[in-house]
């Protein structure tokens, strides 16, 4: 019986001998399917910092020097605007029972704006409202 080869376009694969597989592998170039893969032992690289990294880094270390700055400019600011008051001499008035803001800043500028007047007793005394107690003693600005 002789049987004809007939060849159906279909090659059969390649055997690869016992030892190629753990041979490759180990050296992680590919396995038995072909597939590349990275070898087994990982290589460590030392971290590096990009140049945008250390602009950030320097950024934000400097950043608490820089809120310290703007604090100690903008806040000297408020204290140099309270120099002419301060160097100004204030005439105090003890308020008695029945006395308001009104009747004191008609007393002491009888023919300016007494709403003026007030606003300033208001903000010499850092009072949060125009109500005054008996016994209270309030800085007078002076009389213009």
């Amino acid at each position: 019986m002789s049987a004809a080869i007939a060849t159906t376009g279909f090659q059969a694969s390649r055997a690869l001998p016992r030892d190629f597989d753990t041979s490759v592998r180990a050296q992680g170039v590919y396995t038995q399917t072909g597939v590349a893969h990275a070898p087994s032992a990982v290589v460590r690289t030392r971290l590096r910092l990009t140049r945008r990294g250390r602009v950030v880094f320097t950024m934000l270390a400097a950043l608490p020097l820089v809120v310290w700055v703007l604090v100690l400019v903008l806040g000297s600011g408020a204290a140099a605007a309270d120099v002419d008051s301060a160097g100004a001499t204030f005439e105090y008035v003890t308020v008695g029972q029945g006395d308001s803001l009104w009747a004191i800043a008609e007393a002491i500028d009888p023919s300016g704006d007494v709403r003026e007047v007030i606003a300033e007793i208001v903000r010499l005394n850092g009072l949060d409202d125009a109500v005054v107690e008996p016994g209270q003693r309030l800085a007078l600005p002076l009389a213009p």
